[in-house]
């Protein structure tokens, strides 16, 4: 690379036939309804001009002097947008699916009255537990403060009955390697989740305060014991419930007598044989963490609870001579002396020891994607985890959560993707309503970042979010929906939305129209709303380009008069 000297420009020169984009920028306080979560901390009000030289634009040049569609989202300021190459790394599928091999099904046939009697001791002692816990939380009414000694006693009933349903799961010893730190060090222990064994051992061996979904709650028994446990509770799509967890592990780790924290920053289970991304929660108070690392060497039956039903996976145990599991307490991980909320870099530096010791990668996966692939597999995909799309890269990109991300799957299946997961072009323009036309061919040639005639969910989804996430996306909806409303009564109706359509697609049909009214109409009504029209944009926001730099233009133009920021 050729050497600057301070007189020569960071930049070079545009050449003046390039486009060139000019957008003002100023603060803005309006809100954009119905988004819950805006994807940007900044909201903005913004006039677009783009000034394109006069020349012919039916194709652009790539790289490679290959001829590529034009891009129908050049003005809101888009460029291209990359798609990273799909990973060959499932962490959520168990090994062992099924059961094959003549040594286990011999070993299963000859274990089946062990089965038997390993369930009734599940049985036997899980009741006798059970009944321990309620006669501790009996009358116990101040639940924001550590639970008195004497309950915690008759807990300990509990917690032996805990070790007796690990041995009938087959865990009949459990190798240890290290030991826990006391509570006054490391107040906060962190650890990979593979089983719903771990949340039982744990149980016994230390007796910990867990983070939980607020599902868990209503398990029968397990809710019971967990309350016990003096549980904080989240909700996982409610950043709210998010925020307030985090103060509470603040505050019990703060406090000696509360039992030591237990969380699973990973979200959820897997296979074990990489590591999820991890959640902040555990990095957030800025306590210093005591990793642990949980394995089960096997060989004909993978004890993780993958993509695998829970009733299969507790046969299994059952049906074994003994099930392998290794427990090993990590060196003690202090937070950063500099900036004790660095929790983005506690977490990395927390992670790198996990995985440098079990000797695995970790992954951008996350919670979310096991919410795609349970979505595919429920939709009977023949292959479901094509759909994943590792959302921990996803979120932190375009600030897109997984509920979102299930909603542009669901968009993307009723496209009849074919057995690899593809989409071809007429199926993805019958769910969007879209006619056959050159600007159809270029919001699908936007997608195609492969060039081979189809996408995949993860070109669509990031495709979809990358035009969500343009800052001039929000100001774009509201003025397109200002440009339909040529009555001025805050509603379009089905012909003006046919007069606006036809100047960008000459030649729609009235049941083009139809069906194009039809979807933006959400709530049926036979007119289409303000709420209507940007709630359809927001779970399509590719249709943006429907509505042209021509349309917008004047007014943009109109917008606020504050500072000018050039971009060349």
């Amino acid at each position: 690379m050729a050497e600057h000297d301070l007189t020569s420009p960071l930049l070079s020169s545009r050449s003046p036939d390039q486009p060139q984009t000019v957008l003002t920028v100023h603060d803005d306080d309006e809100d954009f309804e119905p988004s819950d979560q805006p994807p940007s901390n900044q909201q903005y009000s913004l006039q677009i001009q783009t000034r394109i030289p006069h020349q012919n634009h039916n194709h652009n040049d790539d790289v490679n002097g290959q001829l590529s569609s034009p891009n129908p989202y050049q003005f809101l300021g888009s460029g291209e947008f990359s798609v990273p190459a799909p990973t060959t790394i499932d962490p959520f599928r168990n090994g062992t699916p099924f059961i094959s091999g003549f040594y286990e099904v011999i070993k299963i046939v000859f274990c089946l009255p062990i089965a038997l009697a390993r369930l009734v001791l599940f049985g036997a002692f899980l009741a006798l537990g059970y009944t321990a816990t309620r006669i501790a939380l009996e009358g116990w009414k101040d639940r924001q403060n550590p639970m008195p000694k004497w309950r915690s006693r008759i807990m300990w009933v509990t917690r032996i009955c805990a070790r007796f349903i690990l041995f009938s799961f087959g865990y009949q010893w459990i190798r240890r390697k290290g030991k826990p730190a006391p509570r006054e060090i490391a107040p906060v222990v962190v650890s990979n989740h593979v089983s719903y064994i771990e949340p039982i051992f744990y149980f016994y061996e230390v007796f910990p305060t867990i983070v939980a979904s607020e599902s868990h709650d209503s398990i029968p028994f397990v809710g019971t014991i967990i309350r016990a446990m003096q549980v904080i509770y989240v909700n996982r799509s409610s950043p709210a419930s998010r925020k307030n967890a985090v103060k509470e592990i603040k505050r019990r780790a703060s406090c000696d007598t509360f039992p030591r924290l237990l969380l699973f920053p990973e979200g959820t289970t897997t296979n074990g044989r990489a590591l999820i991304s991890f959640q902040l929660g555990a990095f957030i108070p800025g306590y210093p963490i005591q990793p642990i690392i949980v394995r089960y060497p096997h060989v004909h039956f993978d004890q993780s609870w993958g993509h695998i039903s829970l009733a299969k996976l507790m046969f299994r145990m059952f049906t074994q001579f003994h099930n392998f599991m290794e427990v090993e307490y990590l060196p003690i991980i202090m937070p950063p002396d500099h900036q004790k909320q660095n929790a983005i870099h506690f977490a990395e530096r927390t992670v790198q020891a996990m995985a440098s010791t079990l000797n695995v990668v970790q992954t951008s996966h996350s919670y979310g994607d096991l919410m795609l692939l349970t979505k595919a597999t429920q939709q009977q995909q023949e292959k479901p985890w094509n759909y994943m799309v590792e959302m921990a890269r996803i979120e932190t990109l375009y600030h897109m959560s997984s509920l979102e991300a299930v909603d542009f799957l669901d968009k993307f299946l009723s496209m009849n993707p074919d057995t690899s997961g593809r989409v071809k072009l007429h199926d993805f323009l019958r769910v969007l309503q879209l006619k056959a036309c050159t600007l159809s061919e270029e919001i699908f040639g936007f997608l195609d970042v492969e060039k081979n005639g189809s996408i995949t969910f993860k070109q669509f989804l990031y495709g979809s979010a990358h035009v969500m996430n343009l800052p001039p996306f929000r100001q774009a909806c509201e003025l397109a929906f200002t440009k339909c409303d040529t009555e001025g009564d805050n509603f379009c109706s089905e012909k003006e939305l046919a007069d606006i359509l036809r100047l960008t697609i000459p030649g729609l049909s009235n049941d083009e129209v139809h069906g194009m009214f039809n979807l933006i109409d959400t709530d049926n009504d036979g007119r289409i709303s303000r709420d209507d029209f940007l709630w359809c944009l927001r779970k399509n926001p590719l249709l943006i380009a429907l509505f042209s730099p021509r349309l917008l233009h004047k007014h943009l133009s109109k917008a606020s008069h504050t500072s000018r920021q050039e971009i060349v």
